[in-house]
């Protein structure tokens, strides 16, 4: 019965890890959507809302890891591994970052999450191009049917904007490259960043990057409204929502799997959708749906197939482990045998 307790317990919170994740995200997405949205809050500068988001996480990254020490930082960071690792992989946050804010502007929120099933495409091809993955034509297929999935639902896109969807794209693409490059910079030499660590890193390499087209494009803009006043209440709620996402990820990664995750966001996706339907009373086409549904049906099935691999790598660990370990056995015993011999001959 105590066994039975202790599993219930175990799923009750992972299913509350899972909730809680589901409606930070839900709700930054929302959030930003509201703030950025012209016929909403009207506030258009994405830059500038990446830049308060970004200053938010680094200061309280710092206070979890410098002040309260809550997770400890990698002994092996070097300044020259940062500045070859961290810096590229912050510069290519601040690009997604920048990118996939900048679309809230043009794009539906339904729209925007069918175009983010595209990321499994983006991130197996840009593995393959750097060598990461092995290049498979049936997940080639399985990719091309997720792309087919998300081309229909963009055609039945009832407000399509070209701009945004360029936009979308290039966010999925730095994105995608950002993850790859993660596996590659980081995790090759040893160094595992969990969400709180990694803002620590990249958050302020991020502020940095983002000052550059922000001086250039919105500063100026900025200025010359100068009835605007940063309202704290409003950006303060969407800055703490932005930071609870981070450490959501750092709980349901670190208490879940990355599976339950997939399947987490898939969850979040629909719901998005049918809240963008039915609250912000957004346009969702049969179209939209049968695409988005197509491209859904791809992106579960190529989840399982890494299950699947996944499971089968452990196993063939698990019997490699047995052999060697029969092995030693067997070296042991023969010794002992020599060793035996070898008395009763003296």
């Amino acid at each position: 019965m105590a066994l039975s307790e202790s599993v219930v317990k175990k799923v009750l919170l992972s299913y509350t890890y899972v909730a809680i994740w589901i409606f930070l995200s839900f709700s930054v997405i929302v959030y930003n959507k509201y703030i950025l949205d012209r016929k909403l809050y009207n506030w258009p500068f994405p830059i500038s809302l990446t830049m308060i988001h970004m200053s938010f996480c680094s200061f309280l990254a710092y206070l979890l890891v410098k002040v309260f020490k809550v997770v400890e930082l990698p002994s092996t960071m070097t300044r020259d591994l940062y500045l070859k690792s961290v810096v590229p992989i912050g510069a290519l946050y601040s690009l997604s970052l920048w990118f996939s804010n900048s679309t809230y502007i043009y794009l539906s929120v339904s729209f925007i999450q069918m175009l983010k099933a595209l990321m499994p495409v983006a991130v197996y091809s840009i593995g393959v191009l750097f060598k990461k993955d092995s290049f498979k034509s049936d997940t080639m297929v399985n990719m091309l049917s997720i792309s087919f999935g998300v081309a229909i639902a963009a055609y039945g896109e009832a407000k399509f904007d070209s701009f945004g969807v360029m936009l979308q794209l290039l966010a999925v693409a730095f994105e995608a490259t950002r993850l790859v490059m993660i596996q590659i910079l980081l995790n090759s030499r040893g160094i595992n960043l969990n969400p709180i660590t990694s803002l620590y890193y990249v958050a302020p390499c991020c502020l940095v990057f983002l000052c550059f087209p922000w001086l250039v494009m919105e500063y100026p803009l900025l200025r010359d409204t100068s009835s605007f006043h940063l309202d704290f209440v409003i950006f303060g709620t969407n800055s703490l929502c932005a930071f609870a996402l981070n450490l959501a990820v750092f709980l349901l990664v670190g208490k879940t799997s990355a599976l339950t995750m997939n399947v987490a966001g898939v969850v979040k996706d629909w719901l998005l959708i049918a809240f963008s339907w039915s609250v912000i009373k957004d346009t969702v086409t049969p179209i939209n749906l049968f695409g988005y549904g197509l491209a859904f049906l791809g992106v579960a099935y190529y989840n399982h197939s890494k299950l699947q691999a996944l499971k089968a790598a452990e196993a063939q660990k698990k019997v490699q482990q047995a052999d060697e370990e029969a092995g030693r056995l067997l070296e042991e015993k023969e010794g002992e045998g020599t060793g035996k011999k070898t008395e009763t001959h003296d």
